[in-house]
C-alpha cells in the first residue's frame, strides 16, 4: 500500500512538474502557484464575510434583531460584488489619475485568460478583480455593525452603493490602485486604511448621525448569543490569513511572515484585553477574549507584510490595551452609540496600526531600506503614515456624513420607534427567530 502511495505522489509531482514547465515554455506571465494560492486566499477573505462577520455580529444583538443584521452581511456581499465588478474595480486599480483611475476595465472590459494587473503580476486579473472584491464587500459590511438594531434596511442599502463609490473606491484607489498616497510612499500591507479606518470612521459618523439606540445607557443590550460571536471569530481569525497573508498576492516568504505576524498580533491582542479586564472587573469574559483578538488582527493588518513576527507580538499587546480603553472608557465618555463597536475595534486599531508600520517596518522583510520604520531610523515614514492616516479619516468623514445625507432624501435611515421596539426581525423581514 505505501509503495502504490509513494508511487501516485510521484506521478502526480511529475504531472505538476510538467505543466509548470508547459506554462514557462509558452511565456504566460501567470504562476500556477500564485494562481492557486489567491484563489484560497479570495475564498477566505469572502468567509470572513459570509458566514464570520454575519455570525460575529449576530450574536452580539438582542434576539430581536439577529436575523436583520445577518441581512446586512448578505446584502453587502450581493449588492458590493455587482457594483465592483461593473465599476469599483475599474475606477480604483486601472489609469494612472492621482484621485481616481478609469472606466478601462468597465464590466471587466480587456481582461482575457492571460491579461495580468501590473500590481499583481503572476496571476489572472479577473482573480486579482475578485479578490479586491471580497475586500470591498467585508468593509461595506462592517459599518453596519456600528446602527446595528436601528438603521433600516432599505437605507443601508442606498448608503452601501453611494459610500463605495464616494469613500472605499477613491481610498482604495489613493492608496493601492497608483493614486498619490502610495506615490508618495505610505504603506498600508491589507487595509489599515482603506479596510479598518475607513469602517471604524464610517460607523462612528454613522452612529452619530442616525442616533442612539431606545434604552442605550438604561436598558439591557446584552448579546443573545455569544456561542454565534465565537464561532464568527474563528472563521475572521482563520480568514485573516488571506486577509493578509493574501496581500502578498503570491505564495512565497512574504506572505508566511505576514500570516505568522497576523496570528501572534490575534493572540497577543486577546490576552492584552483579557487581562485588563480581569484586572479591571474581576473576571475574564468570552466577550473580552474575542474582542481582543479581532483587536490584534485590525491592528497588525497594514504592518503585516512589512514587520517581523515578534513585532506582531507587540502590535497585538497595544491593540488590546488601546481598543479596550476605547470600547469601554472613551465610549461612555463621549456618550456614543457604537452598537457592535466598530469604530472602538476597527476604526482605532486602523489608525494606530497604521501608524505603528512606520514604527516596526523592517528592511529585511520589506526588500528595500526606504521601506523602513521608527526602529531603523526611519522617521520620514512614519510622518508618512500619520499623514496617509489624516487624509483617509478626513475624507471618511466628510464621505460618510454626505452618504448619509443623500440616503435620508430617499427614505428615512431609522426605523420607526414601535418597530424598534418589536425588533427588526419581524418589522423588516417579516421573520423571527424561534428558540
Amino acid at each position: 500500500m505505501s509503495s502504490r502511495f509513494a508511487s501516485l505522489v510521484g506521478a502526480t509531482l511529475l504531472l505538476c512538474l510538467g505543466a509548470g514547465s508547459a506554462k514557462a515554455a509558452d511565456g504566460s506571465p501567470i504562476d500556477a502557484a500564485d494562481t492557486g494560492f489567491m484563489i484560497a486566499a479570495t475564498a477566505l477573505v469572502l468567509m470572513m464575510t459570509l458566514p464570520g462577520l454575519a455570525l460575529f455580529y449576530a450574536g452580539m444583538v438582542r434576539k430581536k434583531n439577529l436575523l436583520a443584521t445577518m441581512a446586512q452581511s448578505v446584502a453587502a456581499t450581493a449588492v458590493v460584488s455587482i457594483l465592483w465588478y461593473v465599476l469599483g474595480y475599474s475606477l480604483a486599480f486601472t489609469g494612472d489619475g492621482a484621485v481616481i483611475g478609469s472606466a478601462a476595465r468597465l464590466f471587466g472590459a480587456g481582461i482575457g485568460l492571460d491579461t495580468v494587473s501590473p500590481f499583481a503580476k503572476t496571476i489572472p486579473e479577473m482573480l486579482f478583480l475578485a479578490y479586491q472584491m471580497t475586500f470591498a464587500v467585508i468593509t461595506v459590511a462592517l459599518v453596519g455593525g456600528s446602527v446595528a438594531d436601528r438603521m433600516s434596511f432599505a437605507a443601508f442599502l442606498i448608503f452601501s452603493v453611494i459610500w463605495l463609490f464616494l469613500v472605499y473606491v477613491p481610498s482604495a484607489h489613493w492608496v493601492w490602485g497608483g493614486g498619490f498616497l502610495g506615490a508618495m510612499g505610505v504603506i498600508d500591507f491589507a487595509g489599515g486604511t482603506v479596510v479598518h479606518i475607513n469602517a471604524g470612521v464610517a460607523g462612528l459618523v454613522a452612529a452619530l448621525v442616525v442616533g442612539n439606540r431606545m434604552g442605550f445607557g438604561r436598558e439591557n443590550l446584552a448579546p443573545f448569543d455569544l456561542t454565534m460571536a465565537v464561532t464568527g471569530t474563528g472563521l475572521l481569525w482563520v480568514g485573516w490569513f488571506g486577509f493578509n497573508g493574501g496581500s502578498a498576492l503570491g505564495a512565497g516568504s512574504r506572505a508566511v511572515y505576514a500570516i505568522m505576524a497576523t496570528h501572534l498580533s490575534a493572540s497577543a491582542g486577546a490576552i492584552a484585553w483579557t487581562a485588563m479586564e480581569w484586572w479591571q472587573r474581576g473576571k475574564p469574559s468570552v466577550l473580552g477574549m474575542i474582542s481582543g483578538a479581532i483587536a490584534g488582527l485590525g491592528m497588525i493588518t497594514p504592518a503585516s507584510g512589512y514587520v517581523e513576527p515578534w513585532s506582531g507580538l507587540v502590535i497585538g499587546l497595544v491593540g488590546g490595551v488601546v481598543c479596550y480603553w476605547c470600547c469601554t472608557e472613551l465610549k461612555h465618555l463621549l456618550n456614543y452609540d457604537d452598537s457592535l463597536d466598530v469604530f472602538g475595534v476597527h476604526g482605532v486599531g486602523g489608525l494606530i496600526g497604521t501608524l505603528l508600520a512606520g514604527v516596526f517596518a523592517s528592511s529585511a522583510i520589506t526588500g528595500d531600506t526606504a521601506v523602513s520604520g521608527l526602529i531603523e531610523g526611519n522617521l520620514r515614514q512614519f510622518a508618512l503614515q500619520a499623514l496617509g492616516v489624516a487624509v483617509v479619516t478626513a475624507w471618511c468623514v466628510a464621505g460618510t456624513w454626505i452618504a448619509l445625507k443623500v440616503t435620508g432624501l430617499f427614505t428615512a435611515l431609522r426605523v420607526a420607534p414601535d418597530q424598534e421596539r418589536e425588533g427588526l426581525d419581524l418589522a423588516l423581514h417579516g421573520e423571527t427567530l424561534h428558540t
